[in-house]
């Protein structure tokens, strides 16, 4: 039987897993840190429905937001934490186990 620190399961996070919350963590991972509006525009969804998705993952303590003035209006930008990252590379881990090579 497999001990546990070897099951490709392990990393498997069903909070990242739900496909826009994903592609916000692939995001995210990438660009370091993104304002809502790209984000929302790179996903081609709703400001609410982004919202949703941004709530669930900083309730988990994945994404945080920055909010900050620029060009006399309010900018929120999101980010990855680093609890956020070690997840979602962890995730991504135990997809690529599960699928195999």
């Amino acid at each position: 039987m497999n001990s546990a620190a070897t099951d490709p399961m392990d990393g498997f996070d069903t909070t990242i897993h739900a496909p826009n919350r994903l592609r916000i963590c692939a995001l995210l991972d990438t660009a370091g840190e993104a304002e809502f509006a790209l984000v929302q525009r790179q996903l081609d969804v709703s400001a609410s429905v982004l919202s949703k998705h941004v709530t669930v993952l900083m309730e988990a303590g994945y994404v945080e937001q920055r909010k900050a003035v620029r060009d006399t209006r309010q900018r929120v930008w999101l980010r990855l934490t680093r609890q956020g990252r070690d997840a979602y590379q962890a995730h991504l881990a135990a997809l690529r186990a599960i699928v195999g090579p």
